[in-house]
C-alpha cells in the first residue's frame, strides 16, 4: 500500500512538472525528488517487515506459561495444577447446581397462592411437583403436612428447609480446601528451593549469584503458581457463597409466606 502511494505521489509529481515546464525529459531536480520518495519507501518497508519479523518471533502467552510451568518442576507444580482443575470442576457442578435450584419465587408463591384457592390443597402440592428447585420442595412438604396442622407444617417446612440447605452447600468445603492447599504448596516448593540453593552456597564455599539465580527463580515460580490458582477459585467460591446466600433468604421468606396461607386457608 506504501509503495502505491508512492508510485502515485512520482506519477502526480510527473504530471506537474511536464505541465508546468512543458518538457519531455526530468529535470536533474525531479529526478532526486523521485529518489528521494523511493529511499523513504524502501526504508519504511524494511522497517515493517522487521517489525513482522520481531513480532512472529515473541513468544505468546501460552506459551511463556508453559515454560515457567516446566521450569517450576514436575513435582509441586503439578499438584497445584491437579488442585485447579479439582476445583474447578468442583465450583462449575456448584454453579450448574445453583443456577438450576434458582426459581421465581414471586410467581412459584402467586401460583400456589391461586391454586390453594380454587383447587385446594392437592392442587396446590400439583403446582410444586412441576416446579423444580428447593422452594418448590419446601411448599411441597409443608402442603403436605397442612393436615396435621399448621405447626406440623411449619416444622416440615423447617426440617425439609435445612436439607435443602445442605445440599446447596454440598462440596463447598472442597473448594475452600483447594483454595487454601494451592499457596501452602506453592510456599513449600519455594522453601525446598531456598534450601536447595542454600546448600550449593555452602558446597561452593561462597556467594555466587550465577550460581543460585536458576533454583531461586525456580522457587519463586512455585509460589506465583500457587497464588494464581487460589485467586482464580477464590472468585468462584465467593460467587457460589453468594449464590447460596440468595436462595437460602429467598427459602426463608417463602416459608413464611407458606404458613401464612396456610393458616388462611385452615379460616
Amino acid at each position: 500500500m506504501k509503495r502505491l502511494f508512492s508510485i502515485l505521489a512520482i506519477a502526480g509529481l510527473l504530471a506537474f512538472n511536464a505541465t508546468t515546464a512543458n518538457a519531455k525529459e526530468l529535470t536533474p531536480a525531479v529526478s532526486d525528488q523521485i529518489s528521494e520518495i523511493v529511499a523513504i519507501d524502501d526504508a519504511a518497508t524494511a522497517l515493517v517487515q522487521e517489525e513482522e519479523a520481531g513480532a512472529a518471533e515473541a513468544p505468546g502467552f501460552q506459551q511463556v506459561l508453559k515454560e515457567k510451568f516446566i521450569q517450576g518442576g514436575a513435582g509441586f507444580m503439578g499438584i497445584v495444577l491437579l488442585c485447579l482443575i479439582l476445583g474447578l470442576a468442583v465450583a462449575i457442578e456448584r454453579i450448574i447446581f445453583l443456577n438450576l435450584a434458582t426459581t421465581n419465587t414471586k410467581k412459584l408463591t402467586q401460583q400456589v397462592e391461586d391454586a390453594l384457592a380454587s383447587g385446594g390443597v392437592e392442587a396446590a402440592k400439583e403446582v410444586c411437583r412441576n416446579t423444580r428447585g428447593p422452594i418448590a420442595s419446601i411448599y411441597y412438604q409443608g402442603l403436605d403436612r397442612v393436615d396435621e396442622g399448621v405447626d406440623a407444617a411449619e416444622k416440615a417446612v423447617v426440617a425439609y428447609g435445612g436439607v435443602q440447605m445442605g445440599q446447596l452447600e454440598k462440596n463447598v468445603s472442597w473448594l475452600s480446601l483447594f483454595i487454601a492447599i494451592a499457596p501452602m504448596l506453592g510456599f513449600m516448593g519455594t522453601v525446598i528451593g531456598m534450601i536447595q540453593a542454600f546448600e550449593k552456597i555452602s558446597a561452593a564455599g561462597g556467594l555466587d549469584a550465577s550460581l543460585i539465580a536458576g533454583d531461586i527463580q525456580v522457587a519463586l515460580l512455585t509460589t506465583v503458581f500457587g497464588l494464581i490458582v487460589a485467586i482464580i477459585l477464590q472468585i468462584f467460591y465467593n460467587y457460589i457463597i453468594a449464590k447460596i446466600d440468595s436462595i437460602v433468604n429467598n427459602m426463608e421468606d417463602a416459608s413464611i409466606i407458606l404458613v401464612d396461607m396456610l393458616v388462611d386457608h385452615k379460616k
